[in-house]
């Protein structure tokens, strides 16, 4: 997340609780009634959220995470496939000696 993503979304949360706050007032609770219910309203938001990244975290299924395991299985399999290609270009005499290397 970028510091002006970071920052919008403060600004949003503030809002949302200004708003939730103007809300509560007009439906009929008192100062301090409506500033406790909009706050209340938003830990439960931040809490929420914060459980969901958390979730992410532990069984990794964050963006960063699965961007890294996509790009790591089309490296190994074009790694495979330019190895298979320079291995059959091999002569079958330089392939034995290749295998007898590597132990198979």
């Amino acid at each position: 997340m970028t510091r002006a993503r970071a920052l919008w979304l403060c600004l949003a949360v503030f809002v949302l609780g200004g708003l939730g706050y103007w809300g509560f007032k007009a439906a009929g609770l008192g100062g301090i009634d409506a500033g406790i219910a909009a706050e209340a309203v938003l830990v439960l938001l931040v809490v929420g959220w914060t459980g969901s990244y958390l979730f992410r975290v532990v069984t990794g299924r964050m963006t960063f995470m699965e961007q890294r395991r996509r790009y790591r299985t089309a490296y190994d399999a074009l790694t495979t496939e330019q190895l298979r290609e320079r291995f059959e270009s091999l002569s079958p005499e330089e392939q034995q000696a290749l295998l007898k290397e590597v132990g198979q």
